[in-house]
């Protein structure tokens, strides 16, 4: 009995060292301390325990990673000050802490990235975008007689969204050659093999055209588009890579709602016309201009959820400043003061506050990252908060490019999300990850 009561006191006393452990800092640095860490090359940080006793460093890579300025594979630290952790080079390396030598007590994974420096935007962009294919966006009715219509293409069960990429095994992409050879299957009295691409699926659908008495030719029944266009703004540009993301979503037919898969296109410099201010439940946006003429500054490869990417042939015009800045992972956006950086008349790129009211965790691809809130009183005065056309605007915070402004809420135009920089670079061929995660695809409003 005696033996049994000694045990249950043990125990008790356990509980109340955990539970009085927890509370402490030593502690609270232990739960905090990272198992995976990443660094870019030549970066700087410090982990902290905090704890008043020693410990055996072993690193597998010491010219990957130093710590406490020691090149060398095994050596003490004394836990009670920070760790200092130094890259030296692109590569993985592994740091193992034993306590008196002997115990496991933490291993850290440290993953460290080539140096990368971008060139944060602002411009508003004119973006024009070629669809890799033909846009099915309606389906209208075909007078065949007095009292019949009919629609081949809804009667073949083509569906708004699909996308046309060949008819009668010849690639199409442009609107102007789908006349002729309607008109030439009409009159042969020949239906038309049209292979369509529905998501992920390729079908072959054959169709004939239907001779319309009103218009006198003949009609396939479908409401085509080839092309979009708009405005957006510039998130950054890569000049050692020599690619660019802008919009920070993805650019949607807006009949349809359905993403753009992208044939080619370009992306060029716009001027700010007016803006209209959002309001409660009416976001506002700017109206920009762009000319025919106006020179390409970029093209466009591909259109995700986190927007257009493609090449930049030089360093874009009407930049805030040409200095490039360093990028932040996501787990180094810390809520606090930031800045963006936005047009809001002509072509002047401008900085104003804002405020990261909200960070989230993510380890694979998604549009909300971050909830953001604009505090600038100037850009509040002019915009009423973030408006249509602001979507891509750079976020910088402590000297770093961290995200881009995406969405607005529209019950409080103030305020909207952010995406993380990384998925961004990551969509424009830049990875800051080890290896890729499988994405999905969001609607960006």
């Amino acid at each position: 009995m005696g033996s049994n009561h000694r045990k249950r006191l043990i125990g008790l006393l356990l509980v109340l060292f955990v539970c009085l452990g927890s509370l402490t800092t030593p502690f609270r640095s232990f739960a905090s301390f990272p198992e995976e860490l990443r660094l870019f090359t030549g970066q700087q940080t410090q982990l902290k325990l905090a704890m008043p006793v020693s410990a055996q460093v072993t690193v597998n890579h010491p010219e990957v990673l130093k710590v406490n300025g020691s090149a060398r594979h095994s050596f003490q630290v004394d836990l009670h000050h920070p760790i200092a952790l130094e890259s030296y080079q692109a590569g993985q390396a592994e740091m193992k802490l034993k306590l008196f030598g002997k115990i496991p007590f933490k291993t850290v994974k440290v993953n460290v990235v080539p140096d990368l420096k971008v060139i944060p935007g602002g411009q508003t962009i004119g973006v024009k975008l070629k669809s890799a294919g033909i846009m099915i966006v309606g389906h209208h009715l075909v007078a065949i007689a007095d009292d019949r219509k009919t629609s081949p293409g809804e009667e073949a069960k083509i569906q708004l969204g699909d996308l046309i990429v060949k008819m009668n095994s010849k690639t199409v992409s442009d609107v102007s050659r789908v006349a002729d050879l309607v008109k030439a299957a009409g009159e042969g009295k020949k239906p038309i093999m049209l292979t369509i691409r529905r998501g992920s699926e390729t079908l072959d659908i054959p169709i004939t055209p239907a001779y319309d008495i009103v218009d006198k030719a003949y009609r396939l029944g479908l409401y085509i588009r080839d092309s979009a266009a708009g405005v957006g703004t510039l998130t950054f540009y890569a000049p050692d890579q020599g690619v660019y993301g802008a919009l920070g979503h993805v650019i949607t037919d807006m009949d349809t709602q359905v993403p753009i898969r992208v044939g080619n296109g370009e992306i060029v410099h716009s001027n700010v016309t007016s803006i209209s201010k959002s309001q409660n439940g009416e976001p506002g946006e700017k109206r920009a201009q762009f000319s025919k003429e106006s020179r390409s500054i970029g093209n466009i490869e591909k259109n995700t959820q986190f927007g257009i990417f493609g090449k930049m042939f030089d360093t874009p015009g009407h930049s805030y400043s040409d200095k490039a800045l360093p990028v932040a992972f996501a787990e180094e956006v810390k809520e606090g003061p930031a800045q963006i950086y936005t047009v809001v008349n002509g072509q002047k790129v401008e900085k104003f506050d804002i405020e990261v009211v909200h960070v989230a965790k993510q380890d694979y691809p998604a549009t909300k990252g971050m909830v953001i809130k604009i505090t600038d009183s100037r850009l509040l005065d002019k915009t009423g908060g973030i408006v249509q056309g602001m979507s891509g605007s750079p976020i910088i915070q402590n000297g770093k490019v961290i995200g881009a402004v995406t969405h607005v809420f529209v019950n409080d135009p103030t305020s909207g999300y952010g995406c993380f920089i990384e998925w961004m670079l990551q969509d424009a061929g830049i990875m800051l990850r080890p290896s890729n995660t499988e994405t999905t695809e969001l609607k960006a409003s």
